[in-house]
């Protein structure tokens, strides 16, 4: 039964990621996926230009009066008025003409390793981008819920995202967090490796788009894949373009030190375990959510490295997205239940 308030009121559940933000609308699910990217123009006044799909594709080809930024780095707020610049626009664009009246309530999902000022900040920028109601819930839990984990079981449940820019682990038993662990290690991070390995091996500078390219066709965290890629970037002595080749077992070595930051991760997480707790996990494995979820080899680096199985969750990109869905389609037992609340 709806109430009167909530005839009124769009609900919206919004995934705010490093790297890509995805909005889910109630009754619609997930109807907007784009790079969580801002293209402002140079000069005293920082003048919105672009947001999203068309603000990424002038990363490196915009002329000097145009620049692009993240608002978010390692999963949250880098800059408060981009942040809330990004989040009206895909709020706009996401419920369309909206009728007078009618107000918005956002349930935003935030890694485990932000601070009380950094969810503060999240709340304060969805409410100055147009939310009325703006509620936090926790990426762990959302993850589990939108991968169909049976979070509200007696028996414990281990979920890892692997994000953009974070990695949360929780241990998730009765419809909460038993134990978590997050840190800022990512997709993101793993771009940044083969940044930096390309230029101290090779001497040559390539953008981060680049870099997603080579780890999505070579990229591994256990060794033994092959294949050869061909990269261009721009030769850092000469200033010109310049043209090679690297292998898989290359970017398996220059991507080790992200890789093992993730799963330093999920060893904290299970050393703080209760014993009746880790028994479960034993029985039903590690689900994987995000984009980390996706690399090669990942699952059996887990297994390899905790002799725990591991398996990726259907859908992982979306599986935060899909959480933040159920929790605004069920808003008020969620709600009611802590899933979803306030910045404190």
């Amino acid at each position: 039964m709806f109430g009167f308030r909530d005839i009124f009121t769009e609900s919206i559940g919004i995934d705010l990621g490093t790297v890509n933000t995805l909005v889910a609308v109630k009754g619609s699910g997930i109807i907007l996926r784009e790079p969580s990217a801002v293209a402002l123009s140079t000069g005293r006044k920082r003048e919105v230009v672009a947001v999203g799909s068309e603000a990424l594709l002038m990363l490196g080809r915009a002329p000097g009066s145009v620049y692009v930024e993240h608002p978010l780095k390692d999963g949250v707020i880098a800059d408060y008025y981009l942040a809330e610049a990004m989040i009206r626009h895909f709020i706009d664009k996401s419920l369309g003409r909206r009728l007078p009246g009618v107000s918005v309530r956002a349930v935003i999902c935030v890694p485990g390793c932000v601070t009380d000022v950094e969810r503060r900040a999240v709340e304060s920028a969805a409410k100055g981008a147009g939310a009325k109601e703006a509620y936090l819930m926790d990426e762990p839990v959302a993850a589990a819920m939108g991968a169909g984990l049976p979070v509200d079981d007696v028996m414990g449940t281990m979920i890892v995202d692997i994000g953009g820019g974070t990695t949360d682990a929780a241990v998730i038993a009765l419809g909460g967090i038993v134990v978590n662990g997050s840190a800022r290690a990512g997709c993101r991070h793993l771009d940044d490796a083969i940044v930096q390995f390309m230029r101290r091996e090779y001497g040559i500078a390539i953008g981060s788009g680049t870099a997603e390219q080579i780890k999505l066709a070579l990229g591994s965290a256990v060794p033994g894949k092959s294949g050869m890629f061909e990269v261009y970037g721009r030769n850092l002595d000469s200033g010109l373009p310049k043209t090679l080749i690297v292998s898989a077992s290359e970017i398996y070595s220059a991507m080790k030190k992200p890789v093992a930051a993730i799963l330093s991760v999920i060893r904290d997480t299970l050393s703080r375990t209760p014993p009746e707790l880790a028994g479960d996990i034993m029985e039903r494995g590690i689900v994987l959510t995000g984009g980390g979820a996706l690399l090669d080899g990942m699952c059996d680096y887990i297994y390899r490295e905790t002799g725990l199985s591991a398996r990726a969750a259907d859908n992982a990109l979306d599986c935060v997205a899909l959480g933040a869905l159920d929790a605004i389609e069920n808003f008020r037992v969620y709600r009611d239940s802590s899933k979803v609340r306030s910045a404190v």
